[in-house]
């Protein structure tokens, strides 16, 4: 049998110690041959806090980990077990579906161009002070308005307390 791309749903934030949990696990019963690959797919970001550049992590998939594998019923046991993990995406109840290997280079793309060029994310917080692109005004940012029919934007406020 040949190694192939499964997508195993993980418990949020905990995508990372279940690919490390795996691939203990695989070396302590002597499995390490069956698995080829065990990632988080993952692009570096640069975010603007409090007017520094931070560089910050972000997951494609959050939730998810990607484990290119042979899958027997020994491997399939082993991946169901980790702790924090829910099962296999796109799982019938007697054997996961694995996805195309074009999808697979295609995330592992993704991943190796979020590394070289890092993205930026521009995210405030209320009370941060902001110079918006051509404006000579300085904005104080107090809070968010959430309309729907226009989504999530920010209040800003200059001079007597303006509100749009």
């Amino acid at each position: 049998m040949t190694a192939r791309w499964y997508i195993v749903h993980a418990y949020s934030n905990f995508e990372n110690k279940v690919a490390q949990s795996i691939k203990d696990q695989a070396a302590q019963r002597g499995l390490t041959e069956l698995f080829d690959e065990v990632m988080v797919p993952t692009e570096k970001v640069v975010e603007v806090r409090r007017g520094r550049k931070v560089d910050a992590e972000r997951k494609f998939f959050p939730g998810y980990v990607l484990v290119k594998c042979d899958l027997t019923d020994e491997v399939y046991h082993l991946i169901k077990n980790t702790p924090k993990v829910t099962g296999f995406l796109g799982a019938d109840k007697s054997k996961p579906v694995p996805i195309p290997d074009a999808e697979a280079e295609r995330i592992k793309g993704q991943v190796a161009e979020g590394v070289d060029r890092p993205k930026p994310s521009v995210s405030f917080e209320i009370g941060e002070t902001v110079l918006p692109a051509g404006e000579t005004v300085l904005l104080s940012l107090f809070g968010a308005d959430s309309d729907p029919a226009r989504g999530d934007r920010p209040s800003l406020m200059f001079g007597r307390g303006a509100h749009y």
